[in-house]
């Protein structure tokens, strides 16, 4: 089938993990073309050349540790006009050079409305749709109910009336509408191959984040080494050790870690639930998707969920770490098996509904 590929250009998780799906599909003889903007273009377009073709994608603006609504709308005013120029002569480029019979996005808008243009299905895969496509089982704060139906319509606006949802989730929640199926996490080549082991130190990321005293904060902890990614630097503080940007780097010493500490971010959880980490989850205020991972990471057990870091929340976190480890040792994931196998279900299923002489 001719598949074009949706990519948001926000964040690099998307890109990792469309990544391992776009190889599938290619593997398996389909013929794919990827749209995406910023960071990821690039990324994809490394892996995939001539595949990829970069289009003008929305940004989020931060004020310090909060996405802000108001700045982010502002940007997007800003720069619609140019972008949808932009994008209506990549319309006509597609249009040229590529014919597709179905779409699928991971939470990306350009290839949803020239799907919903042309009048052809599309498929969702992504971790966002589960907060409006499935019930929560968590208790739900005062402070975090207002963030919980923005973030509601969001989902609920994005993609809609797709051809079928498969809502990548490293936890198992009740799904309540059609046409959804909830998948295994997509984990990356690189982490299937690696070889977890337990070492002394504590893997800590962080991103988007004004805490400016965290060194500090780990230095309280002397016992305790720490190896720091997020700041890009290359440097010893005596327990925290600060490394700069390298994807082997990270992976070998995720893989090794005693435990990891990080935001809500979907990707490095998943990773570190896959490898039976235990994680201290510290979600970026006002991001509710980031809050219902932490939240669910405390609540099957594979860690905790703190509001901050701070010496005595990293003290509690790691003194029940045996007791984490033994809820993740019941967490089973065959690799990428499972999305994989009901893809091709819903490959097959719209490939049957194509006019006779369709591209196989």
């Amino acid at each position: 089938m001719n598949i074009l590929y949706g990519v948001p250009g926000e964040g690099l998780g998307h890109a990792t993990r469309s990544k391992v799906v776009i190889a599938h599909l290619l593997e398996q003889g389909h013929n794919v073309c990827v749209v995406s903007s910023s960071r990821a273009f690039q990324v994809l377009a490394a892996n995939f050349p001539g595949r990829v073709h970069e289009i003008r994608g929305f940004h989020l603006a931060y004020r310090q540790l909060t996405v802000s609504k108001l700045r982010t709308a502002a940007l997007t005013l800003r720069t619609a006009p140019e972008n949808l120029v932009v994008n209506f002569r990549k319309y006509q480029e597609l249009l040229c050079d590529f014919e597709p019979d179905l779409v699928i996005s991971d939470f990306e808008s350009f290839s949803y409305f020239f799907a919903k243009w042309r009048r052809i299905p599309v498929i969702s895969i992504d971790n966002m749709q589960i907060i409006s496509r499935a019930k929560l089982d968590i208790v739900v704060p005062p402070a975090e109910r207002g963030n919980l139906t923005v973030a509601r319509e969001i989902v609920r606006a994005k993609l809609p009336r797709s051809h079928h949802y498969l809502i990548t989730s490293f936890f198992e929640l009740p799904v309540i509408k059609d046409n959804t199926t909830l998948v295994p996490p997509i984990i990356r080549p690189e982490i299937l191959r690696a070889r977890p082991s337990t070492g002394q130190h504590v893997l800590v990321y962080q991103s988007a984040t004004t805490q400016k005293d965290l060194v500090a904060q780990l230095q309280q902890l002397p016992g305790q080494e720490f190896r720091v990614y997020g700041f890009n630097k290359e440097e010893s503080h005596g327990n925290v050790q600060l490394r700069a940007f390298s994807e082997q780097g990270f992976i070998d010493d995720l893989a090794s870690a005693q435990a990891v500490v990080t935001n809500g971010g979907f990707s490095l959880i998943s990773e570190a639930v896959y490898l039976h980490k235990p994680v201290c989850a510290v979600p970026i205020p006002a991001q509710f998707e980031q809050f219902l991972n932490a939240a669910q990471v405390e609540k099957l057990g594979y860690g905790r969920h703190f509001s901050a870091i701070t010496p005595d929340n990293l003290k509690a976190f790691l003194y029940d770490l045996s007791g984490f480890e033994a809820a993740l040792s019941q967490y089973e994931q065959h690799g990428n098996e499972v999305l994989f196998a009901r893809l091709q279900q819903v490959l097959a299923g719209v490939q049957a509904e194509l006019p006779q002489g369709g591209v196989a």
